[in-house]
């Protein structure tokens, strides 16, 4: 579940139902921005593979998208240590938290 505060400024989501994620935001709005401008890049390979354009113009552009998820992956990850670990070490429930983000980043590295 996403609800949204306007007088905090923070957004809160749910994962698993085992506690509340706050991110503020200005976070958000940071990722959500770096995402769309992604998903245009995404779009523009699409045009270029439709019109034939040179492989290596392709490759090229793949990996600026590359770099650009790499960086947003690493916003949102440093935004989980910052926010999300650190509320987590607060509350006594480190432990679990750190479960869920090793298994994320099992998943997320090759």
């Amino acid at each position: 579940m996403t609800t949204s505060s306007e007088t905090s400024g923070t957004h809160t989501h749910d994962h698993n139902n085992s506690h509340s994620h706050v991110h503020s935001q200005a976070s958000l709005k940071q990722v959500i921005n770096r995402l769309s401008r992604i998903e245009g890049h995404i779009r523009g390979i699409k045009s270029m593979v439709t019109e034939s354009r040179p492989c290596p113009e392709v490759l090229i552009q793949l990996a600026a998208v590359r770099g650009a998820i790499d960086r947003v992956s690493r916003l949102i990850l440093d935004e989980h240590l910052n926010e999300c670990v650190a509320r987590a070490a607060k509350e006594g429930n480190i432990e679990e938290e750190l479960e869920q983000l090793k298994a994320a980043l099992d998943r997320f590295l090759p």
